[in-house]
């Protein structure tokens, strides 16, 4: 494959997220916020690909790491002085804990990371089902500790007060180094040989590929990926509650996954955006929207009725995506092959 076809595979999806911020830019304050979630979620499709896609081990335990990055994001940027009062009973350590909007980020994608590394070192030795169910243990695990342990955070509560700072620059600029990771990860010589593992565990491993570590590493690159995605998502909303970092989240993203394509970036990418963008749409149109004098006004339960449809039709005639499992390819290539 020729330099330019590889940097393609990167600058193609890359091209479509400037093109969707460009267009959220210049749209109401209203559809500006549902593009932003777009990016944003986008970024979290993407880095569960990291792991997910090379390895093929299907995990639901990543936004449980969007969550520890959230909160640490937003319990680190909300200001020192109304913390006593908003969070009574958090230690005092995280009470006294201030940083900036890009120090937050950083702090999400650590913590992601390394809370991936430690439950990734047991879970990492397991297959098929068992990976999954060990993977969605974690997610429980991390929603309930979150919910109730108020040393941590506000429990229950919604974490609120966190300065809105992703606009479509924050957003566009973190999804941009997310796909970028991932691209470079995916292209790597642990990249290939944690997708060797995907395609033939036996034959990787009697190659002399080390399994274990070689799906650690993504699942820990995954993480902090994941992590900071959520940093990203909790500057984006301005409050958090743990319910919205769980298993809705959870079931969407790896749904837009497999939709676009589970063996590729192009296919996170084009099955975020797609699926991101449509439940955007619909919940627009739930609460009502008038064009050409018209308001068109659904019924709610509308747009999860009609993603539920789409993502039905889309696995039983493209069970491989919408990509077919494919990176996009340069198109003057593709014509000279032929």
């Amino acid at each position: 494959m020729s330099r330019r076809s590889r940097i393609w595979q990167l600058v193609g999806p890359a091209m479509v997220i400037v093109v969707v911020a460009l267009v959220g830019s210049v749209t109401s304050a209203t559809l500006q916020l549902q593009f932003r979630s777009v990016l944003v979620t986008t970024a979290i499709v993407v880095s569960i690909y990291v792991f997910v896609g090379n390895s093929g081990v299907i995990s639901f335990g990543h936004i449980g790491f969007a969550a520890v990055g959230a909160f640490a994001a937003g319990l680190a940027t909300v200001p020192v002085a109304v913390k006593p009062s908003t969070f009574p009973s958090m230690a005092p350590f995280l009470a006294h804990l201030q940083l900036g909007n890009i120090e937050s980020l950083i702090l999400a994608a650590l913590v992601g990371g390394v809370y991936a590394f430690w439950v990734g070192i047991p879970l990492m030795r397991l297959n098929g089902l068992s990976a999954a169910i060990g993977t969605f243990a974690v997610l429980i695990i991390t929603h309930n500790v979150l919910r109730n342990w108020e040393l941590i955070g506000p429990g229950a509560k919604t974490l609120a007060l966190v300065p809105a700072t992703t606009g479509f620059v924050q957003a566009t600029v973190g999804v941009l180094v997310v796909m970028g990771i991932a691209f470079v990860y995916q292209r790597s010589r642990w990249g290939r040989m944690l997708r060797a593992t995907r395609e033939d565990l036996a034959a990787a491993e009697g190659s002399g590929i080390e399994v274990h570590r070689q799906r650690l590493l993504a699942f820990t690159l995954s993480g902090a990926l994941a992590g900071f995605s959520g940093g990203l998502l909790v500057h984006l909303l301005g409050s958090i509650t743990t319910e919205q970092v769980f298993l809705d989240l959870t079931f969407v993203t790896l749904a837009m996954l497999v939709v676009g394509g589970i063996g590729s970036l192009w296919g996170a990418v084009i099955g975020a955006v797609f699926i991101a963008g449509l439940s955007a749409l619909l919940i627009e149109m739930e609460n009502g929207v008038t064009l050409a004098g018209y308001t068109i006004n659904f019924p709610t339960g509308t747009r999860l009725v009609t993603l539920g449809l789409v993502m039905l039709l889309v696995l039983l005639f493209r069970p491989d995506g919408i990509t077919g499992g494919h990176e996009l390819r340069w198109p003057l290539l593709r014509a000279r092959a032929r």
